[in-house]
């Protein structure tokens, strides 16, 4: 699975409130009716939206893949691919029982709830849609499931036993605490990009090994031990200050990715990771400690094991010149502890 590096970042502006003055008020008035015009507008929009269900017809012409049913006394068509139809109605699939892979993608989807129904299902894809949640029952074969570009605020519904990806990209996510980790033991891939979250808290997966977290809000790194599987952190663009959360606990992580964060230091953040045994590759571009001088090469006289830094492989000569410079750091120390110590006894 390919990491997505083309992502915005966030910024804030902040106004000179002794020149706003009494105009502040004003504004924050404004501010909110246009706010509220805007929802009534996005209301208005979706109402727009005229009632179409899925029929017979449309099934007939979108079901593929001819296969033995469950029980193996039967054929079924399993593979039905109806995206891109402005569907809002999808309820006549609870019936095609024999569903295993479903594309609903770019639809007017509001409830999705009849699937639970289909219980051979094992690919759900519903991107772009106008889904606000899944709720879902447990589906006991589902693997992959996609919700992307939806208007979800919330993981309700999507914890299922066998599921193993789960990508729920560009929502309004602002907390898992819905997620059921006792559900979600073969989870290996959880895609939360462009949502609303502030923390890397709350995800107890153990068995998780690559979490994508790009372009959301966070500000604190936590909770992170609480998966000890994990090899792949990306969080690019989020507004990440230090490198405080990560733990031995860690003891696969391989690889972190924290372009466009606002890390300040090299010297005082990054040996904060020595911690991660297994750590051969990092991304730190685009955050303000990459301007400090020999950058690379104090990242490296911090983490000795580091092969590549933001895609760029350490050279030998890198690692000679990141080994002596720590040589001698340490000959400086021990000199400066014995002088500390002679110092003391003459005292």
């Amino acid at each position: 699975m390919s990491d997505n590096e083309a992502e915005e970042t966030f910024g804030e502006e902040e106004d000179n409130a002794e020149e706003a003055g009494g105009e502040e008020g004003d504004e924050e008035v404004l501010g909110e009716e246009e706010e509220k015009l805007g929802e009534e507008e996005e209301v208005e929009e979706e109402e727009k939206v005229p009632d179409l269900a899925l029929t017979e017809e449309h099934i007939a012409e979108c079901l593929s893949l001819l296969c033995k049913t469950g029980d193996g006394l039967a054929h079924a068509y399993v593979r039905l691919d109806v995206h891109d139809r402005q569907l809002t109605d999808i309820n006549i699939l609870k019936s095609f029982i024999h569903l295993r892979y479903l594309d609903l993608s770019k639809n007017n989807l509001k409830d999705i709830s009849c699937l639970s129904a289909l219980t051979h299902l094992l690919t759900l894809k519903a991107d772009y849609n106008l889904l606000t949640t899944v709720k879902l029952e447990e589906m006991p074969f589902l693997q992959v499931a996609s919700f992307n570009d939806n208007k979800m605020k919330t993981l309700e519904g999507c914890s299922h036993p066998m599921l193993e990806h789960l990508s729920v990209n560009n929502n309004l996510i602002s907390k898992v605490d819905t997620l059921e980790p006792a559900k979600l033991a073969r989870l290996h891939t959880l895609e939360l990009r462009g949502n609303k979250l502030t923390t890397t808290d709350g995800f107890c997966l153990p068995n998780l090994k690559n979490l994508f977290l790009a372009q959301n809000v966070i500000t604190v790194i936590e909770g992170l031990d609480r998966m000890s599987s994990l090899t792949t952190l990306h969080m690019r663009g989020n507004q990440v200050k230090t490198l405080d959360g990560f733990t031995d606990g860690l003891q696969m992580l391989q690889y972190i990715n924290l372009r466009e964060n606002s890390v300040m230091e090299v010297k005082t953040e990054v040996p904060k990771l020595q911690c991660l045994p297994l750590l051969r590759a990092m991304v730190l571009s685009e955050n303000p400690c990459t301007e400090e001088d020999d950058y690379r090469i104090e990242v490296l006289i911090a983490l000795r094991k580091l092969e590549r830094l933001d895609k760029e492989e350490y050279q030998e000569e890198e690692r000679t010149e990141a080994e002596a410079i720590a040589e001698q750091r340490k000959e400086e120390e021990a000199n400066a502890e014995v002088k500390e110590d002679t110092q003391q006894e003459e005292d």
